[in-house]
C-alpha cells in the first residue's frame, strides 16, 4: 500500500515541527538583521523559492513527483512510455540522420523549383560526361561554371533562412526520437525488454535523483519543439529519406500535444529545481539554427569540379594511350634511367613534386632514338644529299631542324645521366633531401634544384617540339611535291627513287604521320600553358 506524501506518523510530525519552528525563528532574526544592514540573505531566498516550487508542484495536474520524499511516481514512467511507443520504432530508421548528407540534400532540394532541379541534374557527373562527348574542355568548363552561378543564385537570404528553419525543425524531431527512453524507463521497471512496444510495464516509484539528468536532457529537447511547425512537411521529408512513414501521423499529433502540455505546465522544470535544490535552474532554448545551405553549395561545387577533373584526366589518359600506340605501337614506353617516376616516390613523401616532365621527356627520347636516328635519318639524308632543290631555303630548314633534334637527343641522354645518384647533381639532391626535414634552408635549396632540373627538361621538350613541327612541315612539302606534276620543290625525284629501296611515297607518309602524332602527344602535356 502506497503512503500519501501528505500523511506522516506522529513521530515524524514531532521530528519535523521542532526544527521547523527553530528555523523560522532563526530566519526571522536573519531577515531582521538583513533589513537593518540593507542586504538580503541568498540562502533564505533560495529556500523561500523552493517552497514556492513545492506549492506549484502540488497544484500540477500531472502528479509525477512526490516532493516530500523526492520520489518519482510511476505516472511519469507511463507518460514517457507513450513517447517510447511512438518514437522508439523510428530510432533505428533515422539512426544516422544527424550526419546524413542525403537528408540535408532532400531538405534543400524540396524547396527548389523544377527549373533549378534541372540545373542541379546538369551538374551531376553523368550529365557532365554526356556533354564532354560533344564539347571541348574549354566550352564545357565555361558552361559548367555558368550552371553553378545560376544555381547558386537561387539561394538568396530568404531561401537560406527557409531551408535552415526546416532543417532545424527536422533536427529537433530527430533529437526527440534519439532520446534514450528505454534507459529512463528501465529504472522504473528493470524487466522492461528493449524494443518491445507491446509489453505491459510494471513501473515502480524511484528516487528522483536517478533520473534528474535524463529529465534535463529531455527538457532541453522539448524546449526546441515548435508546436505550430509544419510537421507534415517534416514527416514527408523523412519518408522520402527512408522510404516509409517514420511515425504514424495521428500518434505524432498526440505526442506534440503531450509536449505542449509538459511545456505549459513547467512540471519537469519544477521537479528538476526541487531535486537539485536549485530554484534558479532554467531550461534555455538553443537559438542557434543549423546552417546547411553553405556546406551543401560548397560540396556541390567541389563535387562538380572533381567530376570535371576526373573526366578531363580520363580524356587525357585516353589521348595519351591513343597517340602513344599510334607512334610506338604500344602504350608502355621506358627509355629514361634516372629522371623517372620511381625517383619521385621519395620526393612525394616530402610533399615535393619531384621530376615533373618524366612522361613527355620519356616519349621524346624514345621517338628520337627509335625513329629519328633510324627511319627518318635515312630519308632526310637521301633528300638533302641526292635531292636537287629549287631553293636552298627549304632544304636548309629541313637539315637544320633534323640536326638540332639529333643534338637534343644527345642532350637528353646527358641530362638523364646528370641526375643519377652517383653524379654531382644526384649527390647534392640526396644530401639536401636528407637535410630538408630539419633545415628550412636545405628544403629551399632542394626545391630550387628541382625547379632548375625541371626547367631544363621542359626547355628540351619545347625546343624539340618546335623542331619537329618544322621537320614535319618540310617533309609534308616534299611529299606534296612528289605527288604532283610538274615538280616544283625537288626536280630529280626519279633519281632519288632509284637510290631508295622501298616505296618512297608510303615512307614519306608514314614519317609525316609519326612526326604529327609525337607532336600531338607532347602537346597534351603543355596544352594549358
Amino acid at each position: 500500500m502506497e503512503i500519501d506524501e501528505d500523511v506522516v506518523s506522529p513521530e515524524q510530525d514531532q521530528q519535523q515541527i521542532t526544527p521547523k519552528k527553530s528555523e523560522e525563528k532563526l530566519s526571522f532574526f536573519q531577515r531582521l538583521i538583513a533589513f537593518f544592514l540593507g542586504r538580503s540573505d541568498p540562502e533564505f531566498e533560495r529556500k523561500r523559492l523552493l517552497k514556492e516550487v513545492v506549492k506549484a508542484l502540488k497544484k500540477q495536474r500531472l502528479k509525477f513527483y512526490r516532493a516530500r520524499h523526492e520520489i518519482m511516481d510511476p505516472m511519469l514512467a507511463k507518460y514517457f512510455f507513450e513517447f517510447y511507443k511512438t518514437l522508439g520504432p523510428a530510432q533505428s530508421l533515422i539512426k544516422y540522420a544527424d550526419y546524413s548528407g542525403v537528408l540535408k540534400s532532400i531538405v534543400i532540394e524540396n524547396t527548389l523549383t523544377p527549373e533549378y532541379l534541372d540545373i542541379k541534374e546538369r551538374l551531376g557527373e553523368e550529365s557532365i560526361r554526356k556533354r564532354a562527348k560533344i564539347m571541348d574542355a574549354k566550352s564545357l568548363t565555361k558552361e559548367i561554371k555558368n550552371d553553378l552561378i545560376t544555381f547558386f543564385a537561387a539561394f538568396d537570404i530568404d531561401k537560406a533562412r527557409e531551408i535552415n528553419h526546416i532543417y532545424h525543425t527536422l533536427s529537433v524531431f530527430v533529437d526527440l526520437t534519439h532520446f534514450d527512453y528505454y534507459f529512463l524507463l528501465k529504472k522504473f521497471d528493470s524487466g522492461l525488454p528493449e524494443g518491445n512496444f507491446f509489453y505491459t510495464p510494471r513501473f515502480e516509484p524511484i528516487n528522483g535523483e536517478y533520473i534528474v539528468e535524463d529529465l534535463k536532457e529531455f527538457s532541453y529537447i522539448i524546449e526546441e519543439v515548435n508546436e505550430n511547425a509544419d510537421w507534415d512537411r517534416v514527416l514527408d521529408l523523412l519518408k522520402e529519406y527512408r522510404g516509409v512513414d517514420i511515425v504514424p501521423r495521428a500518434a505524432w499529433k498526440k505526442t506534440v500535444a503531450r509536449i505542449k502540455e509538459l511545456r505549459r505546465s513547467r512540471v519537469l522544470l519544477l521537479i528538476i529545481q526541487h531535486i537539485d535544490k536549485n530554484p534558479y535552474f532554467k531550461i534555455k532554448q538553443n537559438l542557434k539554427t543549423k546552417k546547411i545551405v553553405e556546406p551543401y553549395l560548397s560540396k556541390l561545387k567541389t563535387q562538380t569540379e572533381l567530376s570535371l577533373q576526373k573526366i578531363f584526366k580520363e580524356r587525357h589518359s585516353s589521348k595519351l594511350d591513343e597517340f602513344t600506340k599510334l607512334v610506338f605501337g604500344t602504350a608502355s614506353i621506358s627509355r629514361l634511367k634516372n629522371y623517372t617516376e620511381k625517383a619521385n616516390i621519395a620526393f612525394s613523401k616530402k610533399m615535393l613534386a619531384g621530376f615533373i616532365y618524366v612522361q613527355p621527356l620519356n616519349y621524346l627520347k624514345a621517338f628520337l632514338l627509335d625513329f629519328l636516328k633510324k627511319d627518318i635519318k635515312g630519308v632526310v639524308d637521301l633528300l638533302i644529299i641526292k635531292g636537287k632543290w629549287a631553293t636552298n631555303l627549304t632544304s636548309q630548314e629541313l637539315s637544320e631542324s633534323f640536326h638540332r633534334l639529333l643534338e637534343i637527343s644527345d642532350n637528353i641522354t646527358e641530362f638523364d645521366d646528370s641526375v643519377a645518384e652517383e653524379s654531382n647533381t644526384g649527390t647534392k639532391l640526396k644530401t639536401y633531401f636528407h637535410k630538408s626535414d630539419k633545415e628550412k634552408a636545405a628544403q629551399k635549396v632542394l626545391r630550387q634544384m628541382l625547379k632548375e632540373i625541371n626547367d631544363m627538361a621542359k626547355g628540351m621538350i619545347h625546343e624539340a617540339a618546335q623542331n619537329l613541327v618544322t621537320l614535319g612541315k618540310n617533309i609534308k612539302m616534299a611529299l606534296d611535291d612528289y605527288t604532283r606534276q610538274p615538280h616544283e620543290l625537288i626536280i630529280n625525284w626519279k633519281e632519288i627513287e632509284v637510290n631508295y629501296d622501298s616505296d618512297l611515297k608510303s615512307t614519306l607518309v608514314n614519317i609525316y604521320k609519326k612526326i604529327y602524332y609525337i607532336v600531338k602527344l607532347l602537346q597534351i602535356f603543355f596544352k594549358e600553358e
